[in-house]
């Protein structure tokens, strides 16, 4: 049989090839040689034929006989024969094959060899396609080797442990002792593979973690000689000394100080030092610099260094490769949640990334963009990205809009609906008219739904001129009561109206009822939605039916129109204050309860919200024509619903009022109270059950305005009264246990500002345990002293 063609020849050959179907002819007639060959048991051209066979198999074209062929000549004693045939085993072997089994004991046979160039190919196979078996059957070899003095080896073999760990874990406790020594190796092939070893121990076991974190200042060590050692033209590359081992050594540093104090502290120095001193101008000197930042990104690193990172990234979106510039954006969009104020300094060459030609860029520097946006720098912010929206991609557009309307809803404050509200209800002259607008823009359409908001709460407050025809500026319509009510009713069910259109609708229809004389119907709709799937709209309609069943005789008054209500300046309303010694502002509620009028020359003005955990305000109207009402009183809604909870929201908002002064503000060393306040007599508010509520009162200093009241409760039983509570929810009482048989007092302080000097009047309620008993009890104060609000 004539000998087969060399390797050269058969490249050269089937480069001349014009055509796909010529280089498959002249593969497989090849292919049918080698078997020929394989068949005839062919020894002495064995070697040449796996090596073409190898190079067909990297073409694409299938090679699979000639596996056993490998195995042959891996047992030849020829180094040849060896290298070829490992090498054939590499490619064409693999775990999932019985056929690999079969090498285990020629392995295990050339990792004992005499020359350490067969050693080499054994680790590097084992390394490269070992199964689990055959890892476990050689892994005290491979520990074997760790432990040599040959440098060649060592590193093979580190290599090689890196595979048997990923293969069989539980083996990793064997090459511990050996690990720990190959730091101090000074060959860098070794060191590299070392570090490579302890990077893949420490990812999979935590106790090796922590094991080798006491490893932190030999790492900071060696990589400190690195940065400082002159040329050295065996490990330089583009001037810097082994940026390999660099890069590899940051990555085991960031894994050992990730989550721990120590580890962080000690290699904070040598990060910084690498971060300053690494040449920036050549690709290699960015590569160590980005490891360097996830580094300081991953560890407890001190403040200045996150910065000195950041601006890294920043100065890398400067840099004219794109890659470098992707990564900078990738690694700032990770970083900008924890490190809001430093990403923010590079804002604008962010913004400018926008304008680059490449996609995965601008992709990156839109998402880092919206992640940046805040309430200082929305208006520049939007700006940009309005203007990136007009003149990005088709495939940009959705994303970017959707980030522009979600930007806005966090940071732009939506006040149409409460500025329209105000300047409705400032116009006195405009209601008839405004209502009667707006009823005939309902009818239109309700898909508008601020609009849709405004509209039902005019009707609420304004239903009666509606109903009436009052209208002077154009002409009046005629609806009836129940047109009106299906107008509300329909928005309550439909679905384009949001859960707070719902909520102001169903207000609206409960004011309706002091205005319309369908007191009935209106009860069933509000009963309807007590048992709503809707949370907020449930608790409305529970606190209404409340106020039809409990509180009918105060609904009139209750649910009387809004008055005016100034956005900017005072309105005159007093306030009730927490007294605790702090000095903390005083926020009024601005969401108010169906429209609730008081007179101002009605002696009524101060009673108390039940159920609020926060400032309670006493609103007064400066609407000095406005008929006096009886019953006129700001009560609460539900005051035996809602004992401990917070204050019972409304849909209805209005215009935030200016606030008058904190009362305790520029207090210094002043005497907190007057001694004019001595003329001012004690008055029992609440004798009952033996609970006896006496209300003591005092001038404040700086503003004879402010009158302080003091309450003291004493109980005359024989039985401690426990788990007392004073509902006007300002400052907690003193105790929640009222002694027994007048052996003590439970004491409160409300601070109360009436510039106006209104008659003072107050509706409490009492929550207490008696004799096991709870008890609950409401009471109206209405004799206070004239010396107290004069």
């Amino acid at each position: 049989m004539p000998a087969p063609i060399r390797l050269r020849e058969l490249i050269r050959t089937i480069r001349t090839a014009r055509t796909q179907a010529e280089e498959r002819e002249m593969i497989q007639k090849e292919c049918a040689a080698i078997r020929s060959s394989f068949r005839e048991e062919d020894n002495t051209y064995r070697c040449r034929n796996v090596a073409k066979l190898l190079y067909m198999h990297m073409l694409g074209y299938p090679a699979h006989f000639g596996q056993l062929e490998c195995l042959k000549l891996i047992a030849s004693q020829k180094f040849t024969d060896k290298r070829i045939g490992y090498l054939g085993a590499m490619l064409l072997l693999d775990e999932r094959q019985d056929v690999h089994l079969l090498m285990t004991n020629c392995i295990k046979n050339d990792l004992n060899h005499s020359t350490q160039y067969v050693q080499g190919l054994a680790l590097c196979t084992l390394g490269c396609m070992g199964s689990s078996e055959m890892c476990r059957d050689l892994a005290g070899e491979v520990e074997k080797l760790l432990k040599t003095s040959n440098s060649y080896l060592r590193k093979k073999a580190a290599l090689c442990a890196v595979h048997v760990i990923r293969k069989v874990p539980e083996l990793m406790e064997m090459f511990l002792p050996a690990t720990k020594n190959l730091l101090g190796e000074k060959n860098h092939g070794v060191l590299h593979t070392s570090v490579v070893l302890l990077t893949e121990m420490c990812e999979r076991s935590p106790d090796m973690l922590s094991h080798f974190r006491k490893l932190v200042p030999q790492l900071v060590r060696i990589l400190k000689n690195l940065i400082m050692s002159g040329y050295s033209p065996e490990h330089d590359v583009s001037g810097i000394s082994d940026p390999f081992l660099q890069v590899r050594i940051l990555r085991l540093l960031r894994i050992l100080g990730k989550g721990d104090d120590d580890s962080s502290e000690a290699m904070n120095d040598i990060l910084a030092q690498v971060a300053t001193n690494t040449e920036t101008s050549k690709n290699v000197g960015n590569a160590i610099l980005y490891e360097t930042v996830l580094t300081i990104m991953d560890i407890k690193s001190e403040s200045g260094l996150r910065v000195l990172a950041i601006n890294i990234l920043g100065r890398f979106l400067l840099n004219n490769d794109k890659n470098i510039r992707y990564v900078a954006l990738t690694s700032l969009l990770k970083t900008v949640q924890t490190d809001h104020n430093a990403v923010q300094r590079h804002r604008s060459t962010i913004v400018d990334c926008l304008k680059d030609l490449d996609v995965s860029i601008k992709r990156r520097a839109m998402e880092l963009s919206f992640a940046l946006v805040n309430g200082n720098n929305i208006r520049g912010m939007m700006k940009e990205l309005l203007y990136f929206l007009d003149s990005c991609d088709p495939e940009f557009k959705a994303d970017c809009a959707s980030g522009i309307f979600l930007a806005a809803e966090n940071y732009v404050r939506d006040d149409s609906v409460p500025n329209l509200i105000q300047l409705i209800t400032n116009s006195l002259e405009m209601h008839a008219y405004t209502v009667q607008r707006l009823y005939k823009a309902l009818l239109d359409d309700i898909s508008q739904q601020p609009l849709v908001q405004v509209a039902s709460w005019c009707i609420g407050e304004y239903g009666d001129l509606l109903v009436s025809g009052q209208c002077e500026e154009e002409e009046p319509i005629q609806v009836t009561e129940d047109e009106v009510l299906d107008v509300l009713e329909g928005l309550l069910v439909s679905n384009l109206s949001t859960p707070v259109t719902r909520g102001y609708s169903l207000t609206a229809i409960m004011k309706l009822s002091t205005r319309f004389t369908s007191v009935n119907r209106i009860k069933k709709v509000v009963s309807i939605y007590g048992s709503s799937i809707d949370v907020e709209l449930q608790q409305r309609a529970v606190e209404y039916n409340a106020l039809f069943k409990k509180y009918d005789h105060m609904r009139p008054a209750l649910l009387e129109r809004m008055p005016i209500m100034e956005k900017t300046a005072t309105n005159g309303p007093a306030e009730i204050v927490q007294t605790n010694g702090e000095t903390e502002s005083t926020i009024l509620d601005t969401k108010h309860p169906p429209s609730i009028t008081q007179p101002s020359n009605q002696a009524n003005d101060l009673l108390v919200l039940l159920g609020g955990n926060d400032v309670v305000p006493v609103i007064q109207t400066s609407i000095p024509t406005k008929p006096a009402s009886a019953g006129g009183e700001l009560l609460d809604l539900l005051g035996d619903l809602s004992i401990t909870g917070g204050s019972t929201p409304t849909p209805a908002p209005t215009v935030p009022t200016s606030q008058p002064p904190f009362l305790l503000d520029g207090l210094t060393s002043q005497p907190l109270f007057n001694d004019i306040a001595a003329g001012i007599p004690s008055m029992t508010a609440y004798n009952k059950n033996g609970l006896k509520i006496e209300f003591t009162f005092e001038r404040s200093n700086p503003n004879p305005n402010i009158a302080v009241i003091t309450i003291h409760a004493t109980n005359s039983t024989e039985v401690d009264m426990t788990e007392f509570t004073f509902q006007l929810q300002l400052l907690s009482p003193s105790s929640n246990v009222v002694p027994a048989l007048n052996q003590g007092s439970v004491t409160q302080v409300i601070r109360v500002l009436n510039p106006q000097k209104q008659q003072l009047r107050m509706r409490i309620k009492l929550t207490y345990s008696h004799k096991g008993s709870p008890v609950q009890d409401l009471a109206e104060v209405n004799n206070f002293p004239p010396q107290s609000w004069q």
